[in-house]
């Protein structure tokens, strides 16, 4: 699951409240936006994390397979306390809507995110991750019909200059043209995998429900994830450091499981719209974990186009 930021809180659901609603004290609001910015770091620290591991051996491969091991009790828990509030069971068209969902929306995204952050920074991924709202757009427009309104031209010049300028500082920085274009191919390849899952989960989410959506479609990428993992890799490699466990597991914790509950509390307490808004941090989050516990350098172009990327994001996402 990543997917960080305004990713959990894009699609509006049939059990979350409006985007305008707010919380019935000021106690209430002030809680819901720290869950909110809270979640909002989780998810961001994803990133960092993976990065942190590489270096003792892992491969995205098994490292994937061990935050997913990690985070599938969880996603088990929510499903069945899902189940229990259901009003009717999930028939064949369920099921096969949610494998679905997991399939694209948390798996190959997911794998191809593990895949693109062996070759750039974490700064630069989690920025090209968040312009997964413009590929959106562009979808509904090329396959739906949907027309592209001016304040989103606006905001998809601004997002994919930030990401040109990113990729810049990063060109400069690692000296190796083609490892960056390729992290940035498969980065971007994840924002395009989950797009595609937003853009699909809308009736299932308005007949299951977020709650349940969320568990199943997780626990079905849990499985593909540790599947993949024991179809091409041989069990003694899982033979590594405890650094890698104790990252995974981590990773599992406060970087999928805790933000998914985070965020959902903030959005029941504040509603959808201030947590997207908290959720533009995540890139400014992950640019200053990565100077901090990662030695990556930030610069003035870099810095630069983060702004012009949370620009866009904010644009497209302004009510009129």
């Amino acid at each position: 699951m990543r997917m960080g930021s305004p990713r959990a809180t894009a699609a509006r659901t049939n059990d979350q409240p409006a985007a305008g609603m707010v919380a019935t004290s000021d106690g209430g609001a002030r809680l819901g936006m720290a869950f909110a910015l809270l979640g909002a770091v989780g998810f961001s620290f994803k990133a960092v994390l993976v990065k942190l591991a590489y270096p003792y051996g892992v491969d995205p491969v098994g490292l994937l397979a061990l935050r997913m091991a990690f985070a599938l009790p969880f996603f088990l828990l929510m499903g069945w306390k899902a189940e229990r509030k259901a009003s009717f069971r999930l028939d064949r068209r369920d099921l096969a809507a949610l494998f679905g969902l997991g399939l694209f929306g948390y798996y190959l995204a997911s794998y191809l995110d593990f895949l693109g952050l062996q070759y750039i920074t974490a700064a630069l991924e989690r920025l090209i991750l968040f312009i997964y709202p413009t590929l959106v757009i562009l979808l509904s427009a090329a396959f739906l019909g949907k027309p592209v309104t001016g304040r989103a031209v606006a905001a998809l010049c601004l997002c994919y200059s930030g990401i040109g300028l990113a990729m810049v500082h990063d060109l400069r920085v690692a000296g190796e043209a083609g490892e960056v274009l390729l992290g940035c191919a498969l980065v971007f390849g994840s924002a395009l995998s989950y797009a595609l899952y937003l853009m699909g989960n809308g009736e299932v989410v308005g007949r299951l429900g977020s709650s349940r959506v969320t568990a199943w479609a997780s626990t079905v990428a849990c499985l593909l994830c540790i599947g993949q993992f024991l179809l091409t890799r041989p069990l003694a490699s899982l033979a590594l450091p405890w650094q890698v466990y104790g990252l995974s597991l981590a990773m599992a914790a406060f970087s999928t499981v805790l933000p998914v509950w985070l965020v959902s509390e903030a959005i029941r307490r504040i509603g959808a719209g201030p947590v997207a808004l908290a959720g533009t941090s995540g890139p400014v989050v992950t640019m200053l974990l990565g100077w901090l516990l990662l030695g990556e350098s930030i610069g003035p172009v870099q810095v630069l186009g983060a702004t012009l990327v949370i620009a866009g994001v904010l644009v497209m996402s302004r009510r009129r």
